[in-house]
């Protein structure tokens, strides 16, 4: 490989080539600052996220053998 290319070597790029399967590789969120202050991290706001939805499946679960 050469050290340095020209913009004629290297040829016209595509804009926009690759943000298909960008977006479908990397799962980035926007996080709002209220949540952030309570959720620092990653982990925090993960855990907290499974937790619900554990909560949600075992309520759902109790509330169908309800109904039966």
């Amino acid at each position: 490989m050469k050290p340095e290319y020209t913009s004629d070597e290297l040829g016209k790029g595509v804009r926009g080539k690759y943000v298909t399967s960008y977006k479908q590789a990397h799962n980035i969120v926007a996080i709002k600052k209220e949540v952030f202050a309570v959720f620092p991290n990653e982990k925090a706001i993960n855990d907290a996220l499974l937790t619900l939805i554990r909560l949600t499946k075992k309520s759902e679960n109790n509330t169908a053998s309800i109904r039966v």
